[in-house]
């Protein structure tokens, strides 16, 4: 029976949110009890990030696996230096103080899927000679400095569609659509217009919906799923009708947030609005979303107003598109799926994207279309050094 007892990693918490990122120092202790006297052939504590994804595809002879690792990064010190002949320490209680830094890299936050992972962990090893090791481990919730146009998080977004309903009927129909965010934080709540002309023979159907898209790869292949967490059903629109559908889009407290810098793993969002027409192709109109951290660096919910001129229809169409009113933007309530706000002057839409971006729009490699745009570089503080201590006296070198 091993004489190394209760086994544990201690550490202390740097946020009030219990997460670490890049460059943060991790201070702690390693402790456990001796029942008795013992050699010890060394003593060491390391941290690690790993990312992982596997999946399988066909069945019987043609099923295939997939799986990709990748490691962000691995740093380890020895408490007790490696001895042959053994560290003698005594019956009782033993600590052992670390610090260990994480390196000042971009990595992707912490995360758990159906078919891969991010994680962050950090373990300690107590090793005796021609024994089995003692081992402790506990996971880190690492969250990333880096996330897609966060400098542009409170700018609205806008797009239009025109669409012939079919050969089963005649007409068109128009939408113009709007959102007043880019990026968010669980918990937050979305302001979405849909100005919609039904100039068709067709009722249709307004619907709004919050969608996650994750993607894995491996070895050229990808795997996706996609998840609704949220999704709204608005009152028929009538043939020959003109009507303003709003809704407000709460993102689930358990969402998880964006991740866009793993190479083998994504994690995205979007906000869609489309009409659903029977016998026909719906239109629709996509606006990427990107969930952060509530206390992101730079990140603040202190702005109530947006310029009335920031939505707007397609160059050369006269349909007005679904403006937001002049400050606060209204939050739609009572039982009524549907809200109806008066437009307000626009200005003119990027019709080839489906929506109109107020800032440089860059191709993603994700999934969704124009869903990524980096923001300027930003320079963050790098924690202070801790204090060193002296070898051999339960304290890191």
């Amino acid at each position: 029976m091993s004489p190394i007892k209760d086994l544990d990693i201690i550490y202390q918490v740097l946020n009030e949110d219990g997460t670490f990122s890049a460059g943060d120092t991790i201070i702690g202790t390693v402790t456990f009890t001796l029942t008795k006297g013992t050699k010890l052939k060394s003593l060491f504590v390391k941290a690690k990030g790993d990312a992982r994804v596997h999946w399988s595809e066909g069945t019987g002879d043609n099923k295939q696996s997939y799986s990709a690792h990748k490691r962000y990064f691995k740093v380890k010190e020895y408490l007790l230096e490696e001895n042959g002949e053994g560290n003698n320490l005594q019956e009782g209680e033993h600590h052992f103080k670390f610090s260990l830094r994480i390196p000042h890299e971009d990595m992707p936050p912490s995360f758990k899927g159906a078919n891969g992972s991010i994680i962050y962990a950090l373990e300690a090893k107590v090793s005796r000679s021609w024994r089995w090791p003692s081992t402790a481990r506990k996971e880190l919730n690492l969250v990333s400095k880096s996330f897609p146009y966060i400098d542009q998080a409170l700018c609205p977004q806008s797009g239009s569609v025109n669409k012939d309903v079919g050969v089963f009927s005649k007409g068109e129909v128009q939408m113009s659509a709007s959102v007043n965010r880019k990026a968010c934080s669980p918990g937050d709540t979305l302001s979405v217009f849909a100005q919609i002309n039904n100039s068709s023979s067709k009722q249709i159907k307004p619907k709004f919906s919050l969608e996650q898209k994750t993607v894995y790869r491996a070895g050229g292949s990808t795997h996706n799923g996609l998840e609704t967490l949220f999704k709204m059903v608005c009152d028929p629109i009538e043939p020959d009708t003109e009507e303003t559908a709003s809704c407000s889009v709460t993102v689930p407290d358990t969402a998880i947030y964006s991740l866009h810098n793993c190479d083998i793993l994504s994690v995205e969002y979007q906000i869609k609005v489309y009409l659903d027409i029977s016998f026909a192709v719906d239109p629709e109109v996509v606006f990427p979303l990107v969930i952060v951290p509530p206390s992101f660096p730079g990140f603040c919910e202190d702005v109530e107003t947006y310029p009335t001129d920031a939505m707007g229809a397609p160059s050369g169409n006269d349909f007005p598109a679904a403006g937001f009113p002049i400050g606060v933007y209204p939050v739609p309530s009572g039982s009524d799926a549907c809200a109806y706000p008066t437009p307000q002057p626009t200005q003119q839409t990027n019709i080839t994207n489906g929506y109109n971006d107020q800032g440089p729009q860059n191709p993603t490699q994700y999934g969704f279309t124009d869903a990524v745009i980096m923001p300027p570089s930003v320079q963050y503080p790098s924690p202070a050094v801790p204090p060193q201590y002296e070898q051999g006296q339960g304290s890191p070198s």
